[in-house]
C-alpha cells in the first residue's frame, strides 16, 4: 500500500511570516491538528497544537506579534507520495512524531497521519495477509524421511 492511498489530499498550509494569531484563526476555520508552514511554494515547518501551546500559552507570548516561523517545529521530516505505507510508519516511529507531509515534485501534495494509518489497518492488514498466502514469499522444500539403515554423514 503506497502513502497516496491513505494521505489526507487537502493541506492546510500556512507562510512563516505570518502570526501566530492567523495561525490560530486557520485552526478554527479548518479544524485541522496542524498547518504545514511554506516559504513561497518550500515547506519549511509544521505548526502543531503542541508548538502554540509550549511556546506562546506557557512562555506567555502575544500570539498576535509572534510569527509562525518563531514557533514551528523545523527540520521536519517528508515522505514521497509513492513510499510505502511501511516506511511512514517508520519514520514517524523513529522520529517520534504524528504527522508526516507527503511531497510530490518537490511540492505537497498531502499529509500522512497517526490517525490515517490506524484508520487504514484494516485494510493494510488484509494487503499483508494476502501477501503472505497468495504470492508465497518463501520456499518450503518437503523434509527428507530418516533412515535408520543409511548411516548418517556430517
Amino acid at each position: 500500500m503506497l502513502v497516496n492511498e491513505i494521505m489526507t489530499p487537502h493541506v492546510v498550509t500556512i507562510e512563516s511570516k505570518a502570526t501566530v494569531h492567523e495561525a490560530c484563526k486557520k485552526y478554527k476555520d479548518y479544524g485541522v491538528g496542524c498547518l504545514v508552514v511554506m516559504n513561497d511554494k518550500l515547506v519549511v515547518g509544521i505548526l502543531t497544537e503542541r508548538d502554540i501551546i509550549e511556546r506562546i500559552i506557557v512562555e506567555e507570548r502575544n500570539p498576535k506579534n509572534t510569527l509562525v516561523e518563531d514557533i514551528m517545529s523545523k527540520n521536519i521530516k517528508t515522505i514521497h507520495s509513492t513510499a510505502r505505507v511501511e516506511q511512514a510508519a517508520e519514520i514517524m516511529k523513529t522520529n517520534h512524531i504524528k504527522k508526516l507531509p507527503v511531497i510530490l515534485n518537490n511540492e505537497i501534495v498531502g499529509i500522512v497521519t497517526a490517525t490515517d494509518l490506524s484508520h487504514n489497518m484494516p485494510e493494510f492488514s488484509r494487503e499483508l495477509k494476502k501477501m503472505l498466502t497468495e504470492e508465497k514469499p518463501f520456499r518450503f522444500v518437503e523434509p527428507v524421511p530418516y533412515k535408520k539403515d543409511k548411516p548418517q554423514s556430517y
